[in-house]
């Protein structure tokens, strides 16, 4: 698994979106075409603007990644668990 980013608020998940799609190689226009928006939309998820929610879940897929629900401070099972080591 690999690092965990977090992002509670619009324009910090943007960056994280971008900072994702650029080391993947991919141009606005490219994840556009791959999730099947315009590359505004793109544009505008990265700056953090309010984009439906298809849009982050197809953005985040194409990235590779998925969305994980954690309790802000979660106990030591919970963080087995999203590790997933195999220590349940």
């Amino acid at each position: 698994m690999g690092e965990i980013k977090r992002a509670q608020d619009g324009p910090t998940f943007g960056k994280l979106m971008r900072a994702e799609r650029e080391a993947l190689g991919k141009t606005q226009v490219q994840m556009a075409r791959e999730i099947g928006t315009r590359r505004q939309t793109i544009a505008d998820l990265e700056n953090g603007k309010n984009v439906g929610s298809h849009v982050i879940f197809a953005a985040l897929a194409a990235n590779g990644m998925m969305v994980s629900i954690a309790n802000e401070r979660p106990d030591l099972d919970t963080i087995r668990k999203l590790l997933g080591d195999g220590h349940e």
